[in-house]
């Protein structure tokens, strides 16, 4: 299958499925975090995507395609930060964490993958 979209990576789907996942979870974080550990941990995951899509559309330019997937791939390990502190809190079961914690583990390895070798995307 040809890849014509950031839609049509592996990674993305991975990492589109993680940020939903988590929306559904948070959504039960305490009021008192919603401005904080809430926010944070919907906002990195979300990130995730968006800095894929643009690595995406930019793969023509090796440099700035490396530097969007760093981006990506730091807001995975930050969405693994705020899961860790919502596991600490108890706000999600180690059985989620250890789940989404191996998904972003899966997506960080594409990442680091997809930008060691990336002229293999640009077409």
């Amino acid at each position: 299958m040809k890849i014509r979209s950031h839609r049509d990576l592996d990674v993305y789907r991975l990492a589109f499925e993680a940020a939903c996942k988590i929306f559904e979870v948070s959504k039960a974080f305490p009021i008192e975090e919603k401005y904080s550990l809430t926010d944070q941990v919907r906002r990195s995951s979300r990130s995730v995507c968006a800095n894929l899509a643009e690595a995406f559309r930019k793969r023509k330019y090796p440099a700035a395609f490396v530097s969007k997937l760093s981006d990506s791939e730091g807001e995975a390990a930050e969405s693994q930060v705020w899961l860790d502190f919502a596991l600490n809190y108890r706000y999600i079961s180690e059985e989620f964490h250890v789940e989404i914690n191996s998904k972003y583990d899966q997506i960080i390895g594409k990442l680091v993958n997809m930008a060691l070798h990336p002229e293999q995307w640009n077409y």
